[in-house]
């Protein structure tokens, strides 16, 4: 497509965006359950007109537009609140999970570069279930990931094996409140201890958990201590834009103290250009996500919190035990707030999210590792409380479907498994990817067969696959 020579109307291009959107899963009707968080109409045109309202002004320089700066440390005080920081604690808005995460790690190797000079080859230990963006951080900052395993009934990080990871090059423990991929808090007190003991960092990821969590112990849930009250804890990330029910594009890293975060921000002032000063790790950055955060946090309060949090989790509840209750289905270990997964021994579970999908659901599929299996992922947020009894009633009858179905070909799986092991060329990748029918200009209509290739490969033979699928996706 090339630039129109003469600009369309409006109306002809809304409507062209209108047909576009009509493939997208109805996430409005609550079939969608990861990727959105869904805080109702009401609340959602008040962050709609926060976020217009500061569409074009640009959080680069607080001196221009110092309604963002106040915004953003007024966004930080009310998280920082939420999680029992002191006055002390500090931090900012990010664009996402990822930055903030990728921060922390920036953050913790000029932290060592300073204070360990020693170190030349820096170390991060963390659990299996930690979230992917710490390895992107790794090969960005140049911090090697030293990956240790969890239990494999709590799915809960081995305190005792990342005790014997840390060597004389470890300058960060790394923790999740919960993990995303099975909703699990990992023993939080256990590690800040271990931090303390060899004057390591401690960075939580709350990316999901933060707010939600939260407000599950203000309302009296027995929620484990994972925040600013435990010793040891030295920065927390947590995301707005999920259970904080604000636009995308916020989330928020914070730091014990200043001393901490000034190994954070960037300044350069060596060329022809304006002093360019960044405390996070983009320079321009659209106000608009900051003010929405901002008006959701002032508009819901703590009671319009609680409600939330209250009917989110009794839905999961209802939502666990009915999957419990489908025969072949099973709940993976003891979630601690509004997120899980479930797999099966006798049910292909990619073919039943493939089936799910041809019901109008989603449901996200997540591989097995040595440790777990093959499992489906769900995420419960206010938007998809109304739709609980459609879904179980809907998984019931796919699971029967399933059952009924050949499995994807053993056979054609194996030789493409065989062939990329053999020669994992990007002229490889090409012809097995044809060979099992993939056109990879184009997404899939079912992704079952496509998962159990990925899920029998190594891993790094499946961030190339992916990359060379998504190279030719976005073209």
């Amino acid at each position: 497509m090339l630039i129109p020579e003469k600009g369309r109307p409006k109306e002809e291009i809304f409507a062209e965006l209108e047909r576009l959107k009509a493939r997208d899963l109805d996430w409005k009707a609550g079939r969608v359950w990861a990727y959105v968080y869904n805080p109702g109409d009401e609340t959602r045109e008040v962050v709609s007109q926060a976020y217009t309202m500061f569409l074009v002004e640009n959080a680069l320089d607080p001196t221009v537009f110092p309604s963002l700066l106040r915004l953003e440390v007024e966004v930080v005080r009310m998280l920082a609140d939420l999680l029992r920081g002191d006055e002390n604690v500090v931090g900012n808005v990010t664009s996402g999970g990822t930055e903030s995460i990728l921060l922390a790690v920036k953050t913790a190797r000029d932290w060592a570069r300073a204070e360990r000079p020693e170190v030349k080859a820096p170390e991060m230990v963390l659990p299996m279930t930690a979230h992917a963006a710490f390895h992107k951080a790794a090969r960005y900052f140049g911090v090697r990931p030293v990956v240790v395993p969890f239990h494999p009934e709590t799915y809960r990080a081995d305190v005792d094996a990342m005790r014997k990871a840390i060597t004389e090059n470890t300058i960060l423990l790394v923790a999740s409140a919960p993990c995303y991929s099975q909703g699990v808090v990992d023993p939080i007190p256990e590690i800040g201890a271990l931090a303390l003991e060899h004057g390591l960092l401690f960075h939580v990821d709350a990316c999901v958990g933060g707010i939600h969590l939260s407000f599950l112990r203000k309302m009296g849930y027995p929620v484990p201590d994972f925040d600013f009250s435990v010793p040891g804890v030295t920065s927390i990330s947590v995301d707005m834009h999920k259970y904080g029910y604000a636009a995308k594009g916020c989330s928020t890293i914070l730091y014990r103290d200043k001393r901490l975060r000034r190994y954070q921000i960037f300044a350069c002032s060596g060329t022809t250009g304006y002093a360019l000063i960044n405390p996070i790790v983009l320079s321009t950055r659209s106000g608009a996500p900051i003010a929405g955060a901002w008006a959701i946090l002032n508009y819901l309060g703590e009671e319009g919190y609680c409600r939330i949090v209250r009917a989110v989790q009794e839905a999961t509840r209802r939502l666990i035990e009915g999957i419990n209750a489908i025969e072949g289905l099973r709940v993976l270990g003891q979630p601690d707030m509004c997120m899980f997964s479930f797999t099966s021994d006798t049910v292909n579970v990619f073919q039943l999210a493939d089936e799910m999908r041809r019901r109008g659901w989603y449901l996200q599929p997540q591989f097995s590792t040595p440790l777990s299996p093959r499992n489906l992922h769900v995420s419960v947020n206010y938007g998809t409380v109304p739709a609980v009894d459609a879904l179980l009633a809907d998984l019931r009858e796919a699971v029967e479907v399933v059952r009924r179905m050949p499995p994807p070909d053993p056979g054609l799986v194996q030789a493409v498994v065989a062939a990329l092991v053999e020669n994992p060329s990007p002229e490889t990748i090409a012809r097995v990817l044809s060979l099992a029918g993939i056109r990879t200009t184009e997404l899939p209509e079912e992704m079952a067969l496509i998962n159990e290739v990925l899920d029998a490969l190594p891993d790094e033979l499946v961030d190339q696959l992916l990359i060379h699928y998504f190279n030719d996706l976005y073209a």
